[in-house]
């Protein structure tokens, strides 16, 4: 009898742990190709409050050392759940270990202290600063809940005069810092805040930026619930990481944020997006994919599912690139919406950047006043930092040019964009196949320019029962 009742007990353990994984499968459903399904992370039931190891959300009190107490102590029990309350908890940056969930309550804000001095890299020797969040080599880490995670990226951004009203460009003029270009590129330099800078001069130092969260060589990974907003650069940002979810997270930022990506995929093999909401300065929901590195959990982008998401502002809503170097493969994105988006499919590299795309579905996409074009492929994008001359022609070594983009097998269907000033543009590189295979079927799309511009000599799209309808005729 006493077996019999242990074995329930921990039968009645497991099933939550059941339960959440089989929610997952209920996305897996009538793939158009067979993509390898996400899994939870185990993470033990353990629990730490920050406030039994002296962290204080008043805004004021500095809690760096309390969350590195507190993942230490979770550590030694073996992992679990670290709870930050309701509050603001000013911090520097967090590094999470094994086994580790940072769970966010609803009225909680963890904001990033504008001291750059606490993210600078011990012994100085890294070209960036540490992220806000960070885990690197890890296994079953998690970020969940209903909370903020506020990366004050305004005190890194530089800001480009033409991308701000007159009223914006004074309050960041009220901050002190230093224009430059005569007048028409702002940096967050010499602040009247008082913390001090940490390079010699605000080019330099705008390099050093991070990312708000960024995960490396991680495998287990979860995103869910929370907010984060205003990172110093990317926000949510997986690197050669295995099995990663992201279910229900909201992602904002100004729409002028300098670099500011949602969500990149940079190397993630099994990964899941949906129900995100975005709304940010540059890229959307974004794959990249490096070069190879030996013994990481995951190269290239493979086995990823993205649906039921939704992206205001960005750069593109869903986008690739711009690195592609060790390919995409076996990728499914389906079911979301793009609303005031800058372009809605974008598929952008360039040489010494470009991989190979296999086997990508993108199917019932709905979009509504896109900037520019509803699909775009691009093959020589460069990328230009702020400062840098946009007339700059790049020069590109013969090892470069062996890596050229390679867009094929990628089949687009059930699109219905109203308003984009161009509905389908296609380039590739002179002598290259570097856009072929391309698919495009039962799409209809309101353009107010262009329907489309496609260079047939570079570029090999099969168009079946698309319509272009001028904005005019509407």
């Amino acid at each position: 009898m006493k077996s019999k009742l242990l074995n329930l007990m921990a039968l009645s353990l497991l099933l939550p742990v059941a339960m959440e994984a089989q929610d997952y499968a209920k996305y897996y459903q009538n793939l158009p190709v067979e993509v390898k399904q996400v899994s939870r992370p185990q993470i033990p039931a353990n629990e730490v409050n920050i406030k039994e190891v002296g962290g204080v959300g008043d805004g004021i009190t500095l809690n760096t050392e309390a969350f590195s107490k507190a993942i230490s102590k979770l550590h030694k029990m073996g992992g679990g759940r670290l709870v930050v309350p309701q509050g603001v908890w000013l911090t520097g940056p967090i590094s999470l270990k094994d086994n580790i969930e940072l769970h966010l309550d609803k009225n909680a804000i963890i904001y990033f202290s504008p001291d750059k001095r606490l993210y600078v890299v011990e012994g100085g020797k890294s070209s960036r600063v540490e992220p806000c969040i960070k885990a690197s080599k890890r296994k079953n880490v998690a970020i969940t809940g209903e909370g903020i995670i506020d990366g004050n990226g305004a005190q890194w951004r530089p800001v480009k005069r033409n991308k701000v009203s007159d009223a914006e460009w004074s309050v960041f003029k009220q901050m002190g810092g230093v224009e430059r270009q005569n007048g028409t590129l702002w940096y967050p330099w010499q602040l009247k805040s008082g913390y001090p800078d940490i390079k010699d001069s605000p080019e330099k130092q705008e390099k050093m930026r991070n990312d708000l969260v960024r995960f490396t060589d991680c495998e287990n990974v979860l995103f869910e619930g929370v907010t984060f907003q205003n990172a110093p650069k990317f926000h949510v940002h997986p690197c050669y990481c295995k099995n990663v979810i992201i279910d229900g997270i909201t992602v904002r930022c100004p729409w002028n944020a300098q670099n500011g990506d949602a969500i990149d995929f940079s190397d993630v093999n099994v990964g899941l997006i949906v129900n995100a909401t975005v709304d940010a300065g540059d890229d959307g929901l974004c794959m990249k994919s490096g070069s190879y590195r030996n013994g990481a959990p995951a190269n290239g982008c493979e086995d990823i599912l993205i649906q039921d998401n939704t992206v205001y502002h960005a750069h593109g809503g869903f986008v690739l690139g711009s690195e592609t170097v060790t390919g995409m493969r076996r990728m499914v994105v389906r079911n979301c919406r793009f609303s005031g988006t800058d372009t809605g499919l974008r598929f952008k590299s360039g040489m010494g950047r470009g991989g190979k795309t296999e086997q990508l579905f993108i199917s019932d996409i709905v979009m509504t006043d896109i900037k520019d074009e509803a699909i775009v492929f691009q093959c020589d994008y460069v990328d230009r930092p702020a400062g840098s001359d946009p007339n700059a022609v790049p020069a590109f070594t013969e090892e470069q040019k062996k890596l050229a983009p390679d867009f094929q097998d990628i089949h687009i269907s059930n699109v219905v964009c109203r308003g984009a000033k161009t509905g389908i543009k296609a380039g590739g590189i002179l002598g290259l196949h570097c856009v072929h295979d391309i698919e495009i079927n039962n799409t209809t799309i309101v353009y107010d320019k262009t329907a489309q511009q496609i260079d047939d000599k570079t570029a090999k799209l099969q168009l079946t029962n698309v319509k272009m309808i001028p904005s005019a005729a509407q």
